[in-house]
């Protein structure tokens, strides 16, 4: 069953560029409501974790390195059909393959560095919420 709510961040390189305000501009733009919002920085640890899925993976360590560079913007947002509807507002991974007017398009550089993240499915979208934000940080 389809959540309304799903969770995203700015990556590094969103923030490093000065992406924020426009990344959120379009966020809201798109109808969503920003129900949690914060500026952090994850510790190599803390990335580890988050993207244990592709430890496997030879990108795996670039991958933690780039996301522990700078801070990131965690955002959870609220929209009925909110994961897919995000996916959509962000674009592909690749840039190049993004649609026009999506987040991707816009303020990607490249995959590696593809400025925001979006959950991939509502389970993941709790479970990645949970991940950033307390239970007394999500309203």
């Amino acid at each position: 069953m389809a959540t309304n709510r799903t969770f995203t961040m700015i990556k590094p390189d969103g923030v490093e560029n000065g992406h924020i305000g426009g990344i959120l501009n379009m966020i809201t733009e798109g109808g969503f409501k920003i129900v949690s919002l914060k500026l952090t920085q994850l510790t190599v640890a803390d990335a580890q974790q988050f993207y244990a899925i592709h430890s496997a993976r030879p990108f795996f360590g670039e991958l933690v390195e780039f996301m522990t560079r700078g801070p990131i913007v965690a955002a959870i947002l609220e929209k009925e059909n909110a994961v897919e509807d995000f996916r959509t507002l962000i674009g592909a991974t690749n840039p190049a393959d993004a649609a026009e007017g999506t987040i991707r398009k816009k303020y990607a550089k490249s995959i590696g560095e593809n400025a925001v993240h979006g959950s991939d499915s509502d389970e993941n979208a709790a479970i990645e919420g949970a991940f950033h934000f307390s239970g007394r940080e999500q309203f």
